[in-house]
């Protein structure tokens, strides 16, 4: 990870913090940390991304990975049962606000499985 900068460093512990099964925007973490926009974001996510959990990073629109990375990447949000719509994250349900590590209903994802 050489060249990695205190911004970088900040945007990764956010990601390592979402909980499976949910997401963030680019530019929900750049509104969380209170620093930079979703470009930065997703420059920090293309150059060390690798190593965190990617998958919960979405656009805005819910729509996740580019399109070498799509199927894993749903493949990953089914495994973790992240709702969606489609081939993307149910913004409504998924999004996570940054806020402890539980869903917003107070659910597991296990129990959100079964509905």
């Amino acid at each position: 990870m050489d060249g990695l900068n205190p911004f970088a460093e900040r945007v990764l512990d956010v990601v390592e913090r979402i909980p499976p099964g949910r997401v963030m925007a680019y530019g929900d973490i750049a509104e969380y940390l209170g620093e930079g926009g979703p470009r930065q974001v997703g420059r920090v996510m293309s150059l060390w991304g690798g190593g965190v959990a990617w998958w919960r990073v979405v656009h805005a629109d819910g729509s996740g990975a580019s399109s070498d990375h799509r199927e894993e990447c749903l493949a990953r949000w089914r495994e973790e049962g992240t709702p969606v719509r489609g081939d993307r994250a149910d913004m409504r349900r998924a999004r996570w606000d940054g806020q402890g590590d539980s869903r917003a209903d107070g659910r597991s994802a296990d129990s959100q499985k079964r509905d």
